[in-house]
């Protein structure tokens, strides 16, 4: 049987962060094999915050499948009718933002895993084994082993749930979502209110109970983040493609702009 392996969770199995690119900017498969090559372990594809399509999606994952990073796709919603699609046509994740209670949170498992875990409809040539002919008991298997379930904590509702969110089987991470966590609380943009480190705190504890994967959104400074993973979090989406664009473009041209032309 062709294998394959969702890069992002094994890193974090091996105890090790898994860090992520996130997507809003390009429309080609091609930025798959720069994050590649840039050792990323997969990408975060957002479909709830830019006007990418499901076609656009599903290039970007096929060439992430091939090149051995992870596609991990942002859906509007644990209703989202076309999550189990995606993962069917290429992607190794769904990234369910606002997710506020344990049933919601057994929705969005019963959308991307097959039974006994959930209740995802069983298709077959699947793109993940290169459309090779795999027994469905097998491949079910696999598949439901290496396909991500990400379950967002972006409200106050769903904080003071948490526990019970991360307690659902087949939930893999739990990711604090911080810019709408404190816009819930009417706190917009406050990363440092005491708030933001017992969120943090919270997700932690609700992970290592549960034996879930920590992961952290809204600090996108380095520091921010190194101590996230030093404190245990293993789910990393670093930063965006626009920004690494816009800042490292706009470094340049204000060099530019400094020269002086005598």
């Amino acid at each position: 049987m062709t294998h394959f392996i969702n890069q992002a969770l094994a890193r974090m199995r091996a105890d090790e962060p898994a860090i992520g690119l996130a997507i809003r900017l390009n429309r080609s498969g091609e930025i798959a094999l720069l994050a590649k090559s840039l050792d990323y372990d997969f990408l975060f594809i957002d479909m709830q915050h830019s006007g990418i399509s499901i076609q656009t999606a599903l290039e970007i994952s096929l060439t992430a499948l091939a090149a051995g990073i992870a596609p991990l796709i942002r859906v509007a919603g644990v209703d989202n009718i076309d999550a189990p699609r995606l993962l069917d046509a290429g992607a190794m994740g769904i990234i369910f933002p606002s997710v506020n209670t344990a049933a919601e949170a057994q929705r969005a498992v019963d959308n991307c895993k097959f039974a006994p875990i959930g209740k995802r409809s069983v298709g077959g040539g699947y793109p993940h084994f290169s459309f090779a002919t795999v027994p469905i008991g097998e491949a079910v298997k696999v598949l439901n082993h290496e396909t991500a379930v990400v379950c967002m904590i972006e409200t106050k509702e769903g904080l003071e749930n948490l526990d019970a969110i991360a307690a659902v089987e087949g939930v893999d991470v739990i990711h604090l979502g911080a810019n709408d966590l404190l816009a819930d609380m009417g706190l917009h943009g406050q990363f440092d209110h005491p708030i933001v480190n017992e969120a943090v705190e919270a997700i932690l504890a609700a992970c290592r109970k549960h034996n879930k994967f920590a992961g952290l959104g809204g600090d996108k400074t380095p520091e921010g983040q190194s101590r996230f993973i030093r404190a245990g979090g293993r789910f990393m989406s670093t930063h965006s493609d626009y920004h690494f664009i816009a800042q490292g473009a706009g470094a340049h041209a204000r060099k530019l702009r400094e020269v002086s032309l005598g």
